[in-house]
């Protein structure tokens, strides 16, 4: 062999194995921009850039797939600003309350076995809840409790109507008594403790009657723990993760991968006040299912992915499609007040399922979409939907907690249906 083949040759294989590398790196099949236009995806690269330049985030990592192809896959800024280290694909994220949606289709696996019927109380695992107490305030602002009339069920965890508030979500005296939110109480509390916590403490309201966030999707987690004999995170990645194809994903990073901890601003950019993550540095004291676990772009995309085909991916199910689309129908009936919308504008004309909020009406809410698109965020910045009529899943990354997080996802959202092609 001449020199010059055995340069050609070796040009052949270098070019072959980049490709494969490529490939292998991406989440899904790769169908760059189709069903995009190029003038809406450069607005979508204009926005980030703004964004990055005026400080408003430091960085984010945006997966979009539709018709089942990756058809955009970018990184935009700072992976930590502070330090100047540039956003990658494999960033790792704090999910935040997009842990709810994993944990949630981990409970319906136990689900379809017979082991977890949506309306058993949640006493059959914890007995303390047998008790359970809805806080009253009296004329004269007195806290007093009378025994609930309900029990709580599965289901009222996985829809967030069993009065288990967070905390941080208001100032009223029973507010007061709960822990301000997932993360807190992770860091804070033992699994055994945090369920003492809350049994002991008297509800927002009865059981089965309002929409309102909190602790329900932690407690169902305890529940697939006890089932399972295993923590949250070993259930997850016996019957998601792994079958999904998820190997980013954890409720605790291994030292070798927290080089790729997206880290926030160190200052809020609306309130200028300093701002930390202290799950990014501290650990949990277990695996909380409403707040808890890390992810990747390319990672939950994935997810998104199975949900939308009906429960599998590449030939491994997670679920049956009747009970993904059981899972992404309205939960709430005519007798359960639904406050979905006051979390934020973008969820008016919402209902709620099994761990997403499902839209009812499109008009309503001041974010676009499709009738029974579903979706939850995650509070330090991250957001994710499905669209089925669109045969779309948009996942965006980024560190941005704080109100700027609302204002990041009607931007976005608007941009992404504004790039559509029809």
């Amino acid at each position: 062999m001449n020199v010059l083949k055995a340069v050609s040759l070796l040009a052949t294989l270098l070019a072959s194995t980049a490709l494969y590398a490529a490939q292998a790196t991406s989440p899904l099949p790769a169908a760059q921009g189709k069903g995009f236009t190029q003038e809406g995806i450069a607005k979508i690269d204009g926005f980030f850039a703004d964004q990055i330049a005026t400080n408003q985030t430091p960085g984010a990592v945006l997966a979009v797939a539709k018709n089942g192809k990756l058809v955009i896959y970018k990184s935009y800024g700072y992976l930590d600003k502070a330090n100047n280290k540039p956003m990658t694909k494999d960033a790792i994220f704090n999910l935040a309350s997009m842990t709810k949606v994993m944990a949630a289709v981990g409970g319906l696996t136990f689900y379809e076995e017979g082991k977890l019927p949506l309306n058993a109380p949640i006493s059959n695992w914890f007995p303390q809840f047998k008790d359970t107490k809805v806080g009253q305030v009296d004329p004269d602002g007195k806290l007093t409790s009378v025994p609930a009339k309900n029990p709580i069920t599965v289901q009222d965890l996985m829809r967030h109507t069993n009065g288990l508030t967070y905390g941080g979500r208001g100032t009223t005296p029973v507010h007061k008594l709960f822990p301000a939110g997932s993360a807190p109480a992770a860091l804070e509390y033992s699994g055994d403790q945090f369920i003492n916590k809350l049994a002991s403490t008297p509800l927002l309201y009865e059981p089965g009657t309002v929409w309102d966030y909190g602790f329900g999707i932690d407690v169902l987690g305890l529940i697939e723990e006890k089932i399972a004999g295993k923590p949250l995170g070993s259930v997850l990645q016996e019957r998601v993760w792994s079958k999904v194809g998820m190997p980013d994903t954890t409720f605790q990073v291994a030292d070798k991968d927290r080089a790729r901890l997206a880290q926030p601003l160190p200052v809020d950019p609306l309130t200028g006040k300093l701002q930390k993550l202290d799950i990014l540095t501290e650990k949990v004291k277990f695996d909380c299912g409403g707040s808890c676990a890390f992810s990747t772009a390319g990672d939950y995309v994935r997810f998104g992915q199975m949900l939308l085909n009906g429960g599998s991916l590449d030939g491994k199910r997670v679920l049956g499609p009747q009970t993904v689309a059981f899972m992404t129908s309205n939960h709430l009936n005519k007798d359960i007040k639904n406050m979905v919308g006051g979390t934020e504008p973008g969820r008016v004309g919402y209902g709620f399922g099994l761990g997403v909020a499902v839209r009812m009406e499109r008009g309503l809410s001041a974010i676009n979409g499709n009738v029974g698109d579903y979706t939850w965020n995650g509070a330090n910045g991250t957001i994710f939907w499905v669209d089925p009529q669109e045969q779309m899943v948009v996942v965006m990354m980024s560190v941005a907690p704080g109100e700027i997080r609302k204002v990041h996802r009607e931007k976005l959202n608007a941009l992404v249906y504004g790039a559509l092609e029809k």
